[in-house]
């Protein structure tokens, strides 16, 4: 037997449960992880609340919990290539992550080598959020000398996204609350305040203008850069639901190219980009996890170990 989050209902973190369950072992194509740690993500306790949408994303109960994920391989199927027992890897198994065995197929799922110098609680953070943050930036061409204005600029995509865009020569103002200001300026961020009167103040602290945007939070800031005469293709969002502005570009880690994760995790491994991690809990303080994520209040990202 072996470990695994699931739920049984949809609802809050309190549906959330460690059980034992029957050990997984892998067919032919696949291999299995001996799970590590698991970052959370928004859209993980969205598909346990969430029925519609967990339909959506082919989800149904009784179902696991947490898609991104980094440890051990332990068990190879017949015909994988490129994968041994005892390589590190990290990856992404939507809905069913936070589990101490997981059996992943290679090429239909995302599984990677991880590099030497990340660690698995770093690499556990990267699969949805690094994707999401690429194709944010990539779906508005971001180039060197662009004026970006970045909506969630402190939560966990947010920190990539900002640190992506400086790295490529950007100049970064991101909205956050007050809290954050110092914690954004350590990635070279020119922190505002989001809220009534955010086009205002980007316009006194970008006088010259603003030439692109991604709003991660809503449409607050998407809507804001339309105001400051941003061209609606220049900007991206990643959360606004059916409610996208006229001509403004939604996108997800979907829509990222394969390699860009790797690219990612290659240059934090060299130190040009650090993942500060908000919290880190234990498997068996899931619910706590969960819920502090929730607020969408965290500097940075929250992973569970195991």
């Amino acid at each position: 037997m072996s470990r695994a989050v699931v739920h049984e209902r949809f609802g809050g973190p309190e549906v959330l449960e460690l059980r034992e369950v029957p050990e997984p072992h892998p067919e032919p194509g696949r291999v299995r992880v001996r799970v590590t740690a698991a970052g959370l993500n928004p859209m993980d306790w969205i598909f346990v609340s969430s029925p519609a949408i967990a339909e959506r994303f082919g989800l149904s109960l009784p179902g696991g919990f947490g898609t991104d994920f980094a440890g051990v391989v332990d068990e190879v199927g017949e015909g994988v290539a490129g994968f041994a027992v005892g390589d590190r890897v990290y990856g992404g198994a939507t809905g069913r992550a936070l589990a101490d065995l997981v059996v992943v197929d290679p090429a239909a799922e995302q599984l990677l080598h991880t590099p030497e110098g990340v660690t698995d609680e770093v690499a556990a953070t990267l699969s949805v959020a690094g994707l999401t943050a690429s194709a944010a930036l990539d779906a508005i061409g971001l180039k060197e000398g662009d004026t970006l204005l970045v909506g969630g600029a402190a939560g966990g995509v947010g920190v990539l996204t900002v640190q992506l865009a400086r790295r490529a020569g950007a100049r970064v103002i991101g909205t956050a609350s007050e809290g954050t200001f110092g914690f954004l300026r350590e990635f070279g961020v020119e922190p505002v305040t989001y809220g009534p009167g955010l086009v205002e103040r980007v316009r006194a602290l970008a006088p010259e203008g603003v030439s692109a945007a991604t709003d991660l939070f809503g449409t607050e800031t998407a809507e804001a850069a339309l105001a400051l005469g941003v061209p609606a293709a220049r900007i991206s969002t990643i959360a606004a639901g059916t409610d996208v502005p006229a001509g403004v570009r939604p996108t997800g880690g979907f829509q990222a190219r394969p390699e860009d994760l790797e690219r990612i995790a290659a240059v934090i491994a060299a130190g040009g980009i650090r993942v500060p991690l908000a919290a880190t809990f234990p498997v068996e303080r899931l619910r706590e996890a969960v819920e502090l994520q929730a607020g969408r209040h965290v500097h940075g990202k929250v992973v569970v170990t195991l």
